[in-house]
Parts: structure tokens; sequence; C-alpha cells
């Protein structure tokens, strides 16, 4: 693989030695973002001021273990310099004078946050926005992170903060050709997002490499895991899930040729079912998300009237359509599945699955059928979306690893050791 300028091992290293300022890394980012920006659109919110005057800070400061990484944050975060608008106009321009602490964690490490990227409204629907796939143009980058995964993938940024409630995280990836990662439920704190679902949001993270992940990992303090230096000798389970029926031919075929390149590497592939069970869990899953939306969204509808989408207006007026016992029945049936599928995993180092249903959707106004990762959210388990593989029509499409609730660490150097399997010819220019 070729050297990637915005890889952390390059960027660090570059700092460190002072071939690089932390300006000369900003000043290339922002020379890509005004060639490819009126294209592909993934920003909502860009300064070149505040970025070369942020970089001239970071320059003058102790270094830290991000130094000269370059972060995008989805603009359903907190960010002290920087407006939140949710994609909403009642929020349009608004600062919240302080940092999410996934952000501020970030910047004490010695990031540097360059804007805030496109989101579908408050994060919660399937509606388009203005942002075009890099892979291709004509094709929607998934949703609702859908800016974040763009920006990675055009080469805007190293990594891009993201969310996930159904498949906000890893569909854009698959969609994008970019790493995607879902860490275990609130493994990260989700202070200063925009609510949607407490039982379901998550942040999310991309990157253009799996080691700047592990970097990510090891500053947010995830529990270690003691490493994995080879595929040989992994089980890993092959996870058609209960909704295989939905899956094009291009991402069957992808699951299959996945499973053969780590069974070439050494591992134990092994073909499962999940437990009959399992079969209700998306709609579970959108019970329990209506439900709680309709909670999150209360105050919109009383303030916004009409003026709010009818989609948030219907989702408060009908509480998710459930009595108090169905809702009752969703919760003890998403506890149960996923004390379930711990001990499921407890015969697995990891599970592959699709990422995404197939090949990314032409045309921006729909985001995509995030039905192969809203069980996931659900169980609360860590997703790694690994690139690398294609369509026939040389589209992207992302393989899922899936592990046991908090073993993030440990999944992220699995998923790691796929890149040579998966993406050998791949490269960043």
């Amino acid at each position: 693989m070729s050297r990637d300028p915005l890889s952390l091992m390059t960027v660090t290293e570059d700092v460190a030695s002072g071939s690089r300022l932390i300006r000369d890394i900003a000043e290339d980012c922002l020379d890509l973002i005004s060639l490819g920006e009126p294209r592909i659109g993934a920003f909502s919110h860009l300064s070149p001021a505040d970025i070369r005057r942020e970089a001239d800070r970071l320059d003058g400061a102790p270094k830290g273990p991000l130094s000269g990484l370059t972060v995008a944050v989805k603009d359903v975060i907190a960010t002290k310099d920087m407006p939140t608008g949710f994609a909403n106009a009642r929020y349009e321009g608004v600062r919240t004078g302080w940092d999410a602490p996934c952000v501020d964690v970030l910047r004490q490490a010695g990031a540097l946050i360059l804007g805030k990227t496109v989101t579908t409204e408050f994060a919660a629907t399937a509606r388009g926005g203005k942002t075009r796939n890099p892979r291709d143009p004509a094709r929607s980058p998934g949703g609702s992170s859908s800016g974040s995964a763009a920006a990675v993938a055009a080469g805007f940024c190293s990594v891009a903060i993201g969310t996930q409630t159904g498949g906000s995280t890893i569909r854009p990836a698959s969609y994008c050709g970019v790493w995607g990662w879902k860490p275990s439920w609130h493994a990260i704190s989700r202070e200063g997002l925009k609510q949607f679902s407490v039982t379901l949001d998550t942040v999310g993270f991309y990157a253009r490499h799996a080691e700047d992940l592990e970097a990510l990992a090891e500053v947010y303090r995830l529990d270690p895991a003691p490493p994995v230096s080879s595929l040989s000798g992994l089980r890993i389970g092959l996870c058609r899930t209960p909704v295989w029926d939905r899956v094009d031919a291009p991402m069957r075929e992808a699951l299959d040729e996945a499973a053969k390149r780590l069974r070439l590497e050494g591992a134990e592939v092994i073909s499962f079912e999940l437990p009959r069970s399992f079969d209700t869990l998306p709609a579970t899953h959108g019970k329990i998300l209506a439900r709680e939306g309709s909670t999150s969204f209360l105050n919109e509808a009383m303030a916004q009237g009409e003026a709010l989408h009818e989609q948030f207006r219907t989702m408060v007026a009908t509480r998710g359509g459930l009595t108090a016992a169905e809702l009752r029945r969703a919760y003890t049936e998403a506890d149960t599945a996923r004390a379930v599928f711990d001990e499921i995993m407890d015969g697995f180092d990891a599970v592959i699955a699709p990422s995404a249903t197939g090949e990314p959707p032409l045309g921006q106004a729909h985001t995509g059928d995030a039905i192969m990762n809203s069980f996931w959210t659900l169980l609360h388990v860590p997703v790694v979306s690994v690139p690398g593989l294609q369509s026939p029509a040389g589209l992207p499409l992302g393989v899922s690893f899936i592990g046991q609730r908090y073993t993030d660490r440990r999944l992220l150097n699995i998923a790691r050791l796929a890149t040579e399997v998966f993406q050998a010819d791949l490269a960043f220019s």
C-alpha cells in the first residue's frame, strides 16, 4: 500500500520529525476540499480561516497521540466553535459553546477538527441530502452519516465521526468503500448527540485505515485485549442473517468471497443460523425506535408544528402505536436476545455478515436500506465494516465483522488482519 499522507502513522511521524507542520496538513486538506467539495457536498460547515488558526495553535502546543490527525464531525454532535444544526431550520447557525465528550477527547489528544458534515434531519430519516458518493457521484453515500463517510472517502480528512441508530455508520462505510466502526453501545460517551433513541444511539467512526480506528480505541480507553497476530486458527461465523432475502446477488457473492479468502488464510469459517427468536428483531428494533423517537421529538413537534416534517409529527402523535405491554415485551425480547448472542459469541472469535443489502443505490433521494444493520445495533455489539471487495460493476461492498459486546479492540485487531485479505491491491492516493 502506498504511503497515505493522511494516515495517522504518517501524520504523527511527519509532525514529530518536523517534516510537516499541522498547518501544512491542514492546507493539503483544504486544497483537496476546494477541488472536490463542489462535486461531493460533504460539509455543512467549513471555515478555512478557523482551520488555519486552530492548526497554528496546535503547532505551538504540546503534541498528543493524535497530533496531525484531521477529523470531520457529523452535524448532530455538539462542537464548541462551530454551528450544530441537526439539518433542521430551527437550529440553523446555533452554537452550543461546548464540545461533546467524543469530540473533546480527540481535541485533547491533538486532533484538528476541520468542520461539520452533512446529516439527514436529526439523523432520524432516510431522506437523502446534498452529499454525493465519491466512488460514484450518481449514487447515494448512505445515511444518516452521509457527509462523514463521503469526507473520508474523498480524502478530505483522516477520520470522521458519525452516529448509528439503525445503520447510519456501517451502511455508508460500505457504500463509500471506507472503514466504518460502530462501537459497543455506550462504550464511548453519547453526551452531546441529538438524541433519537436512548437504547440505540451510538457514536461511530470512519477511517481510511484500520490502524487509525485502533488508535482511536486506545485514545478512548476502550478495554484492552491480547493481540491477535494471524487469522489462522480463528473461528469465524458466517451469518446470512434472518433477512437474507433482502440481500442482492453482488453482496451475497461478496460474502462468500470473503469467507473463501479467510479460509485460505487458515481461519475456520463456519456457516450458522441465528435462533428463530431473532427473526423478529428487526421489527423489535422498529418498535423501540418509534416509541423512543416519539419522546425525543415531542418538543420539536410542539415548537415547530406544521413546519416539522410529517414523519416526526406522526411519530410523536402515534407514540409508536404500542401499548405499554407491547413496549415492555419489545424491551424484554431485546434484552433476551443480547444475552443469547453473548453465548453464541463464546464459540466464535468474530462473525461476518453483509454491511449493506448491496451496492449503493442510484440517486440521492433515499439513503438505502438499513435492514442489515438494525438488529446488530439492537444487540449493542461492536461492528467493523471492512472495505476492499467490489461488485462486478466495480462498486464497493463492505463486509461486517461483528464481536461480542465490549470486545471492540479485539474485533478491530481481527478486522485489520482482513485488510491484507480483502484489499491487498487497494491504495489511497
